[in-house]
């Protein structure tokens, strides 16, 4: 994958904030897209945060995450990602497509490798996954 490739993250929560934190340590260009009115676990270490928080910034010229208020995903047709990864953990499709970018994935369960998605990645805890 190229360095200037877009991925869409769908879903700043803190599970989804660990999977961004990987991407963009690996210098690649993330975008999250999130509801007006996130919930997270662990919100104070989410990027959801950023919402409430409500700065409006040029962040990737910044090298940080930017989070665009986008809770249907209407801007990835006009972004055309690379990649498209639902982390939004609702434990239901909530309308991501294999469509939507060359690879797309899913965090958690409600999805079907192959059909909702390219691939989708068990986010269960515990010791007997």
């Amino acid at each position: 994958m190229k360095r200037d490739s877009l991925i869409i993250v769908r879903g700043g929560g803190d599970l989804a904030t660990g999977t961004i934190h990987r991407l963009w340590s690996a210098g690649l260009r993330v975008l999250v897209l999130e509801t007006e009115h996130p919930a997270a676990i662990r919100r104070q270490v989410s990027l959801c945060e950023a919402v409430y928080e409500g700065e409006t910034e040029a962040v990737w010229a910044q090298n940080a995450v930017p989070v665009l208020i986008d809770p249907k995903g209407e801007s990835i047709r006009t972004l055309k990602p690379d990649v498209v990864v639902d982390a939004i953990l609702a434990k239901k499709n909530l309308g991501t497509t294999r469509e939507m970018a060359s690879l797309t994935i899913a965090l958690g369960p409600g999805f079907t490798a192959g059909q909702d998605v390219d691939v989708v990645v068990e986010t269960k805890r515990g010791h007997k996954l």
